[in-house]
């Protein structure tokens, strides 16, 4: 049995900056006082560490609330503007790159089309490191904390970043180690894709305050980010929330993870508007993009087009009391960008058709409802990757080279 490490000064120290930060980040502004009850921390404490965190920037007064009696309390929040981070969305059909401030607000961003079948690490990786170094141009004389990145498949948990993504021919890519080589000194953070959406909401979307989730992302596939007593749950090998390889069909559609019948093959933008050209014998659609093609589909009145809707509403709520029945969470959101165009205009027959499918209790005692944060939630949730190691209450090593270098690659 390994014998309990010792705490230091410095962990102490380390940990009371944790506490604060975290505090004022989710929660704030707040008072000095209102810190005390909050974060358990004495007086003297919450003095000492909230000047140091104003002198480094980190902190600024939000104005000032009146006290019973005595002088006004001064309010104190992070401050958005200390620093920025960089979130990078590699999807099926694009690598999206944004610059945003600590609260996640978008300062400067690039996107770059991925053409069907140039998804090899080469390419992705070329793209992720040109936006990169764009969008931190932007940045000025403002530090630059870190790169998260939000990739499709199955990411393993860790420094390398190692990548396994059927849909891009992708097998042990060690792309977090590929990038760091590539982006020194700024560090890098890479995700699957639905985990980071799942944490975007969680923190400030349709998802903040649920202690058991599941954040449903719909793009060209399908996944899932699953929340277990307010932390995401990843599994014995990382690749918990895999909803879209769930067997929807016994020997049903061919699926483009090499299996048949996954609910990816149904209700993904891919399977959805391959089910469209199968049923009309269309040869192909109009060529702008999968995007284009599918708001198209879901506003065309034809008969075969709300057939292939309708049956698409009908997976996706069997899909959903999958959730149900198996998580009996208090909340499913409904994200990515074709779930966010599903949910705009069949959000009620969706709901019905998880009713219809799930158990009553667990249906009952849950809301479905759909994502706050827009498409950009991928990109918006990788940032929260670098956020999440700011917010541990020390710079990295690398944060202060950056700031060195003026947050230049």
């Amino acid at each position: 049995m390994e014998a309990p490490r010792h705490r230091t000064t410095r962990d102490l120290k380390l940990g009371n900056r944790m506490s604060l930060l975290r505090t004022l980040y989710f929660d704030g502004p707040l008072t000095r006082r209102d810190l005390a009850p909050a974060t358990g921390l004495s007086t003297a404490t919450i003095s000492n560490v909230t000047a140091e965190l104003i002198e480094g920037g980190v902190l600024r007064e939000a104005g000032k609330v009146e006290s019973d009696g005595g002088r006004p309390q001064i309010l104190l929040q992070v401050d958005p503007g200390h620093a920025r981070v960089v979130g990078v969305d590699v999807g099926e059909t694009q690598v999206r790159v944004e610059l945003l401030d600590l609260k996640l607000d978008e300062r400067a961003g690039v996107r770059y089309a991925l053409a069907p079948g140039r998804h090899d690490p080469a390419t992705v990786i070329e793209h992720i490191v040109a936006g990169v170094k764009e969008v931190v141009a932007e940045a000025g004389d403002v530090p630059v904390l870190g790169v998260g990145v939000a990739m499709p498949g199955i990411v393993e948990y860790g420094p390398a970043g190692v990548i396994h993504a059927k849909a891009f021919g992708w097998d042990a890519v060690p792309l977090g180690r590929m990038l760091m080589e590539r982006l020194d000194p700024l560090p890098v953070h890479v995700e699957n894709g639905a985990m980071t959406m799942g944490q975007a909401e969680l923190w400030f979307g349709a998802g903040r305050g649920a202690q058991n989730a599941v954040i449903a992302l719909i793009g060209s596939g399908v996944g899932s980010c699953i929340v277990a007593g307010g932390a995401l749950y990843r599994g014995a090998g990382s690749s918990a929330g895999e909803w879209g390889h769930t067997t929807m069909a016994v020997a049903g559609r061919p699926c483009r993870c090499g299996s048949r019948g996954c609910l990816e093959a149904y209700v993904g933008a891919e399977g959805i508007l391959d089910r469209y050209l199968a049923a009309t014998g269309v040869v192909e659609l109009s060529g702008d993009g999968e995007e284009a093609d599918l708001e198209r589909l879901l506003d065309d009145t034809s008969p075969a087009a709300v057939a292939v809707v309708d049956e698409t509403v009908e997976y996706l709520g069997a899909g959903l009391a999958d959730l149900l029945n198996l998580f009996n969470p208090e909340l499913i959101v409904i994200g990515g960008w074709a779930g966010l165009m599903l949910a705009q205009r069949r959000l009620a027959g969706i709901r019905a058709a998880a009713g219809a499918y799930a158990l009553g209790q667990p249906f009952t005692t849950a809301r479905i409802e759909p994502g706050l944060l827009g498409p950009d939630a991928v990109a918006k949730g990788a940032a929260t990757l670098v956020i999440e190691r700011f917010l541990s209450g020390e710079p990295p090593a690398r944060t202060r080279a950056a700031r060195r270098t003026g947050g230049h690659v």
